[in-house]
């Protein structure tokens, strides 16, 4: 068996874009023993793909607000256990940030890493024993791609996959009709959509015969769901789902439109057809990408107005859903522009 830890710990649409590069490392590593180190709250999502042995929560947000508590002593202690355990063929940091790349020293095996021209923060290249070159005006889950077949010593296939493993799923509170997963929450308020907009965008969904379903996390998305709402027949606020439910849903959607969020990505990452939204950042730099229909449209400070999202929105509702591998087909970043988020 090769095994290889993997450490990419946050956000929601990093680990997302890291899936791919677990796609080829499960196709082209014989006998593969995958273990990935993540976020508490997110590790949910490695667990969704078929080629992850082991999934590795740890809680760094929360040892970071109380760092002397003697919780945080006795779970750090156990993460340094439980990564001593056995030698690893390969320990990738995925995540490239110097509070971070203490976790792959604690491994047991070669830590990989981007070089100081690579990576988001350089000093964190001093940690790795093998640092990699990899564009920065490449896509993140490309570069991920790269960074991972460096490591491995393989060449990354010609096609992308996510592979994850969701069957769609309707729930019983649904009821019947096609619907579309309207991804409204955010904690960057220049990120947000008007909720005049999503109103809007409502009442155009209902009038076609469709329900434009609401999803929240925290009480105020559920607020902002609720406003929408009651405002605008065809509209139901979701209860709260986990990120599993959350996936399995979007997959029996029929299209789903969503702001630069992680969601946004997962959505893709299931095959649905996606109208991604953007108003503080560019798309060309960390855009969504998937088998199926994508749209990412608007940028910093001109957010799409409703009559182009509902213009892109009826194409994904044609195009329907598509999973497994296919062709990306990523151009370069504009000069200035870097693929991650510094």
């Amino acid at each position: 068996m090769t095994r290889v830890l993997l450490i990419k710990t946050s956000s929601l649409g990093d680990v997302i874009h890291c899936l791919p590069a677990v796609s080829d490392l499960a196709r082209q590593v014989a006998g593969l023993g995958l273990d990935w180190v993540v976020e508490e709250a997110l590790a949910q999502i490695p667990r969704l793909h078929p080629g992850v042995t082991r999934t590795i929560p740890i809680g760094m947000r929360r040892w970071r607000r109380r760092p002397l508590a003697p919780s945080t002593w006795r779970e750090a202690a156990g993460l340094r256990r439980t990564l001593a355990e056995a030698p690893y063929d390969a320990v990738i940091d995925a995540q490239g940030l110097i509070r971070l790349a203490w976790l792959g020293r604690l491994a047991r095996g070669p830590l990989c890493g981007y070089d100081a021209r690579s990576v988001r923060e350089p000093l964190a290249s001093l940690f790795y024993q093998r640092r990699l070159a990899v564009s920065v005006s490449l896509h993140a889950a490309e570069r991920m791609r790269r960074l991972a077949a460096q490591a491995l010593g393989y060449e990354p296939p010609p096609t992308m996959d996510y592979g994850l493993s969701i069957e769609a799923r309707r729930p019983g509170w649904l009821g019947a009709g096609r619907f579309i997963v309207a991804l409204h929450g955010t904690a960057r308020p220049d990120k947000a959509w008007a909720e005049t907009n999503w109103v809007e965008l409502a009442r155009r969904a209902a009038a076609a015969g469709l329900t434009l379903l609401l999803p929240w996390g925290a009480d105020e998305e559920r607020r902002r769901a609720e406003r929408i709402a009651a405002t605008a027949p065809g509209a139901l606020v979701a209860p709260r789902l986990d990120y599993g439910d959350l996936a399995a849903l979007m997959a029996a959607a029929a299209a789903v439109v969503g702001v630069d969020t992680g969601l946004t990505h997962l959505a893709s990452a299931v095959g649905a057809p996606v109208v991604a939204l953007y108003a503080a950042s560019w798309p060309d730099v960390n855009g969504v990408v998937g088998p199926g229909f994508i749209a990412n449209l608007g940028g910093p400070g001109a957010p799409p107005d409703v009559e182009a999202v509902w213009t892109a929105a009826q194409a994904a509702l044609a195009a329907g859903r598509r999973t497994g591998p296919w062709a990306p087909s990523f151009t370069a970043a504009p000069p200035g522009r870097r693929r991650f988020r510094p």
